[in-house]
């Protein structure tokens, strides 16, 4: 397990994350809403979601075990959103710098939304983390279809390309 691998990771989740924003910050507020009869209805729904999702692991890690995802954020719209995720970024991106070898290994134990405890190799939890967003990025570029508009690319090789060109 490479320390690298890892930076990796939280730089591309950033990026895709970025250009999600970018993405849905044109969209109207009726279309931010609109159900679309998917895992979370509406693209605003999804996105509190994966936020609240990538919070909630940040906590975790942290050695909190929340047992609700945090109510405000579902009042957020996309500045907001934006605004709280970038914060989230650099809380991430500040502990995935200073991670060790050794410290992957190590088991984080927690209790899930249920109360149940859980625990997971702390290398895992980081690989599920960029994973899950990963699955909802994907949701709403389908949802932004639907709609008739063009989503931007979130994929990891674009990410690459756009690296390789810096």
């Amino acid at each position: 397990m490479r320390l690298t691998e890892y930076h990796e990771l939280f730089a591309f989740n950033r990026w895709a994350n970025h250009r999600v924003h970018e993405m849905v910050s044109g969209l109207t507020d009726e279309e931010l809403r609109r159900d679309l009869k998917n895992s979370f209805p509406s693209v605003l729904d999804t996105l509190v979601h994966s936020l609240s999702a990538e919070w909630v692991w940040m906590e975790r890690l942290k050695g909190d075990s929340p047992a609700a995802m945090p109510a405000e954020f579902r009042t957020y719209g996309v500045p907001q959103l934006t605004e709280r995720w970038r914060r989230l970024e650099a809380e991430q991106q500040a502990y995935v710098t200073k991670l060790t070898k050794s410290e992957l290994a190590r088991v984080v134990a927690y209790r899930n939304m249920k109360g149940e405890p859980r625990d997971y190799p702390l290398w895992q939890i980081l690989r599920h983390v960029v994973n899950h967003a990963t699955y909802h990025r994907g949701q709403i570029a389908g949802m932004v279809r639907q709609m008739g508009k063009v989503p931007l690319a979130t994929d990891m090789v674009v990410f690459y390309d756009q690296q390789r060109s810096r």
